[in-house]
């Protein structure tokens, strides 16, 4: 792995994302000038003292034209928004990089500002439930996806697949990043990643609403359906409980591909609709049968869709002799472990780690254990 060769670097906006990238990059290079600015300087005064930034910005002035990269780490709504104002600061070398979560939105005003030479975009796929500088920490991206969108996109055939190499010095100074914090990099077409993560996170997130929605619109005066809702539909559902805010402009900046997803969808769910009314055994079979043999091919859960999921996820630090301690702390109770593996993909807020039980017993006896050594567990 080659290492970082920026040496200053800015941070506009310092919050979980943006916090947890510094930290990373203070820990394997405490040699690398961080400067940041936010609204909240309580929190910049607090990072300060961490030894996380060196310099707190007053806002966005001449000290950036220092900056080898700048983070734009506010909401999505606003990281295109800063681009002319940062512009004029920008030496020669510098690049402009972003974590937002929709990319289409950012390239298009790079592309209107005539910037393409000076930014490529990031996403790193994680999070927390928990939100701001105070919850970062120097591991969260650790083994998460990184997702980086070069300037001009990718040609057609792609390009995910090519190595890192391949692409501009830009790019790689972005995989840099990502491998010194300990992330995996994947490269891809802006347009291909807003695609993607509608399907796979933005529909989701409406449809679980939609569903609560569903129950609540429809639920008997006695609130039976709240009463009884448990297991699978709590399951499906709890990622309704997050940021309204966040995820209304979520929709407004991937705008296309969502109600795109969200057509396809929708002929989905017409589809088996007519096949529920007529009474289309074959069809209703295949309907599901499809979907369970394409959910196991991306899952380390046993077969069957209604068997339960015992399994939470455990916040820990990427290091040697991390899983083994966590192992001998559970089999010193005698607790067995179905299976252990490694969240890439952590925008839910999940832990790093993994881990599922047999049975409900072993997996709250699990949770007690860890928690009694001060570990921080997810629900999934």
């Amino acid at each position: 792995m080659e290492q970082m060769t920026d040496k200053t670097i800015a941070f506009i906006g310092l919050g979980l994302i943006g916090g947890s990238i510094a930290r990373g990059i203070k820990r394997s290079r405490p040699d690398i000038h961080i400067m940041a600015y936010m609204r909240t300087r309580s929190k910049l005064e607090q990072a300060q003292r961490d030894g996380i930034v060196d310099e707190i910005l007053d806002g966005v002035d001449r000290r950036l034209s220092q900056c080898d990269l700048i983070f734009l780490c506010t909401p999505v709504e606003y990281n295109a928004q800063y681009l002319s104002t940062i512009r004029p600061f920008l030496k020669p070398g510098a690049l402009i990089t972003d974590i937002g979560s929709t990319k289409t939105n950012i390239h298009e005003e790079i592309r209107s500002l005539g910037l393409e030479d000076f930014f490529v975009g990031g996403h790193p796929m994680a999070g927390s439930e928990k939100t701001g500088y105070e919850n970062s920490t120097d591991h969260l991206l650790e083994n998460a996806y990184y997702i980086i969108t070069p300037a001009r996109g990718l040609k057609p055939d792609g390009g995910e697949s090519a190595s890192c190499e391949s692409f501009s010095p830009n790019v790689q100074r972005i995989v840099r990043v990502a491998e010194t914090i300990g992330a995996i990099p994947i490269i891809l077409d802006y347009r291909e990643h807003d695609r993607i993560t509608a399907a796979i996170s933005h529909v989701p997130h409406l449809i679980a609403s939609g569903l609560v929605g569903l129950v609540r619109d429809n639920d008997s005066p006695q609130g039976l359906m709240k009463l009884l809702a448990a297991g699978g539909f709590k399951d499906i559902t709890r990622i309704a409980s997050s940021s309204p805010e966040m995820w209304s402009q979520i929709c407004l900046t991937n705008a296309r591909p969502i109600a795109d997803m969200l057509e396809r969808y929708i002929a989905s769910l017409t589809q088996i609709l007519a096949d529920v009314k007529e009474g289309r055994e074959d069809s209703i079979y295949r309907f599901f049968d499809a979907s369970r043999v394409y959910r196991n091919s991306i899952t380390d859960k046993a077969r069957g869709s209604l068997e339960p999921a015992y399994e939470f996820s455990v916040d820990i630090v990427d290091e040697p002799g991390s899983i083994s301690t966590l192992s001998v702390i559970l089999a010193a109770k005698g607790i067995s472990i179905k299976n252990i593996g490694i969240n890439n993909n952590r925008e839910l807020g999940e832990g790093a780690l993994k881990i599922s039980f047999y049975d409900k017993d072993s997996m709250e006896a699990a949770r007690r254990q860890l928690e009694k050594y001060k570990y921080e567990l997810s629900p999934r």
